[in-house]
């Protein structure tokens, strides 16, 4: 086999620039579309072959080296083959320009996805909330309007490949020397080039920016939760569909309210007087204010449910309850008029000591839900 730098012309310690100069010269003259011949054909793909393993610095240093081709070679001397995707075009590539990969990539590509979070109130899970964030993001160039290109100017059609995204090049296997077809190394297999890119986005086709988003979160939300805004990413390149935009949720916790599904729990410390003779009160709830009544002789552990002031559920408009556990308070200092009162009641109530009660589940169900936050 010839000699790929005298194939191309260079001298041996040519640069790749060099080296990808003279290819495109040669390509030029030697493509089919240009010279028709049976002799150019030949040369055309002994220039493309020679190409391909001098413009890649690996195969180029095995070439020198003295290792034929320069191709990796997992198999030792095996025929020639250079690597899997090789074998593959061997038998179902495009020999005469069929098979897979024979039309050029499109320059259009889908954007990424974007996340972003958001942090709430308690509050906010109830009913729902709105929030505008500022989001770094890539959006439509407006100078080319995604066609990548200087205004009044378009993407040319590549005169190496011409227009077909691939070229030809000739491999040796097991069957012998075949013509396999692969991108082209020019327009990169878009079959077009783009001689004056836009200016403002450098040929992309979008430009980064920061622009501004509108989130309905809706209620019932949790810390983790993502929620999927369908085509609010980025812009792909050359104009292409937005991507996808997740935002994760973050709940702030609250210093009087915790949350158990749907429901609210919180805890109310009750004094012994107030436990004792039953009073009415008013909390700050998350929502509003929320009357309760207390009746005489509440217990600690005894849990007040006010139906549907808890939290709107995701799926669904039932809202959940709100659960207050009751904590009597136990005075911890009394003066001796106070003290004397107490055991005068003692003395009357003839209550008995300390002892154990019988197991009730309710009750530590009853605790397990006041003291679930902790």
């Amino acid at each position: 086999m010839a000699d790929h730098y005298e194939v191309l012309g260079v001298s041996r310690d040519a640069s790749t620039d060099e080296i990808k100069k003279a290819y495109r010269r040669l390509a030029r003259q030697l493509h089919p579309d240009v010279n028709p011949g049976d002799d150019a054909a030949e040369r055309f793909k002994l220039v493309t072959h020679a190409y391909d393993v001098l413009s890649d610095d690996d195969s180029r240093r095995r070439y020198d080296m003295g290792g034929g081709d320069g191709a990796a070679n997992d198999f030792g001397d095996f025929g020639g083959f250079g690597g899997f995707g090789d074998i593959f075009e061997t038998f179902f590539g495009a020999g005469q320009g069929g098979g897979r990969g024979a039309r050029p990539r499109s320059r259009r590509e889908r954007g990424q996805d974007a996340l972003v979070r958001v942090t709430l109130d308690l509050g906010d899970v109830v009913f729902g909330a709105h929030r505008d964030i500022e989001v770094d993001t890539a959006v439509l160039c407006e100078t080319c309007n995604g066609s990548c290109c200087q205004e009044g100017t378009s993407p040319v059609t590549c005169d190496i490949c011409g227009g077909s995204g691939h070229v030809q090049r000739q491999v040796r296997s097991l069957l012998g020397n075949v013509v396999t077809s692969q991108p082209c190394g020019t327009c990169e297999g878009y079959g077009t080039t783009i001689p004056y890119p836009c200016g403002t986005c450098g040929g992309q086709g979008r430009v980064r920016s920061r622009r501004t988003v509108s989130l309905d979160i809706p209620a019932g939300v949790e810390t983790g939760l993502r929620l999927q805004l369908p085509g609010s990413g980025e812009v792909g390149k050359a104009g292409g569909p937005n991507g996808d935009l997740y935002v994760e949720v973050t709940v702030n916790p609250h210093p009087s309210f915790s949350r158990d599904g749907d429901d609210l729990l919180a805890t109310l410390e009750v004094s012994m007087p107030d436990a004792v003779l039953g009073t009415e009160t008013t909390i700050q709830g998350l929502d509003g204010e929320v009357d309760l009544e207390i009746r005489s002789g509440v217990q600690s552990g005894d849990v007040l449910t006010i139906k549907g002031r808890g939290i709107t559920p995701l799926r669904g408009n039932q809202r959940g309850d709100l659960r207050v556990g009751v904590q009597v308070v136990t005075p911890t200092k009394l003066d001796s008029a106070q003290r004397a009162l107490i055991e005068d009641f003692a003395k009357k109530t003839k209550a008995p000591g300390p002892q154990l009660a019988q197991f009730q589940q309710g009750l530590f169900s009853k605790l397990r839900d006041r003291f679930r936050s902790h």
